[in-house]
């Protein structure tokens, strides 16, 4: 039998005669209420047995009930059409107003990964309102866990915050020192860390995914006292400053991977592959998503697919 589950012949119209005259007890009222003619209805019950090679239905009595062998085939059935249904009613509300994803996006990804699959999922049958939050990742793991996201693309975070999360590994990237063209350090090899102590830094905060592994970078380089910290988790302030200052601005290499190619921002020659990490998708544990929501995701694992085959990673 279940071979014959799976026969290309078994037809939506078997289903929902089968389940119509399964709830009415009868072709007739079956066939009243699904607008078809009652030699049409018991067709589609003959050919669904043959099909099954069983007997779905005991016609001994005035109404039709279901054999052992029906109630069996029944079961899966609903569990088949209430699937069908939910999917269309979230085909129906993803062309709606009022369907809308909802996603994180940490520094690390919000310049190349999660734009690229916006505009993927933009032109999906399934394209809806999208919702892109920016911010340090404390933020967005709360906003995560209160449901107020649907899932949070960037680096993992660090285990003991991780409870009831699930992370899906996309692809690993390491950090990088950029500063502009003109910078006095710009061109130095080979570059200590100790070096870059008089300069101006701009560091993610102190509850960043990266800051404790730029932390480490640090302590393994020797270095003791940065002249002057400037903490941001903006892209575009800590560019704008970069290229106007001496200051060095430390990031995950895929946010200026664009400028390092024109020469718009230069790589210090540092040593920063102790950096290196995963960066995927966060979401909650046994969560059931949302077709548009499972759709967001497809695309940005494509996006993250062409960015780590752009980086060479």
């Amino acid at each position: 039998m279940a071979s014959s589950l799976l026969d290309s012949r078994v037809k939506l119209r078997h289903i929902s005669c089968f389940l119509e005259v399964t709830r009415q007890g009868g072709v007739v009222a079956a066939s009243q209420a699904l607008g078809l003619s009652q030699p049409a209805v018991s067709k589609s019950i003959a050919e669904l047995e043959e099909l099954l090679a069983t007997p779905l239905f005991d016609r001994s009595g005035r109404r039709l009930v279901l054999t052992h062998q029906g109630e069996i085939f029944a079961r899966h059935a609903m569990v088949a059409a209430a699937a069908i249904r939910d999917g269309m009613d979230s085909m129906d509300a993803s062309r709606s107003s009022q369907a809308v994803v909802r996603l994180g996006a940490l520094p690390t990804v919000e310049v190349e990964v999660v734009p690229r699959a916006v505009a993927t999922f933009s032109r999906s049958p399934l394209a809806c309102r999208v919702h892109v939050e920016s911010g340090p990742s404390s933020h967005m793991l709360a906003m995560l866990r209160n449901g107020k996201l649907d899932f949070i693309v960037g680096r993992l975070a660090s285990p003991e915050v991780m409870n009831g999360l699930l992370f899906e590994h996309l692809y690993s990237e390491q950090l990088t020192f950029a500063v502009r063209p003109g910078h006095p350090l710009a061109r130095r090899r080979p570059l200590s860390f100790r070096e870059i102590e008089p300069y101006p830094m701009l560091l993610p905060p102190a509850d960043a995914i990266i800051r404790s592994i730029v932390d480490s970078l640090f302590i393994a380089g020797g270095v003791a006292d940065i002249r002057f910290e400037i903490e941001t988790v903006s892209n575009g302030f800590a560019r704008a400053f970069t290229l106007a200052n001496d200051a060095i601005w430390t990031i995950s290499r895929s946010v200026v991977a664009h400028d390092l190619k024109i020469g718009q921002l230069v790589a210090l020659a540092l040593d920063t592959s102790a950096s290196h990490g995963p960066v995927g998708i966060t979401m909650r544990a046994n969560e059931q998503l949302s077709v548009v929501t499972a759709a967001m995701m497809d695309a940005v694992r494509e996006a993250a697919a062409a960015v780590a085959r752009d980086s060479g990673d």
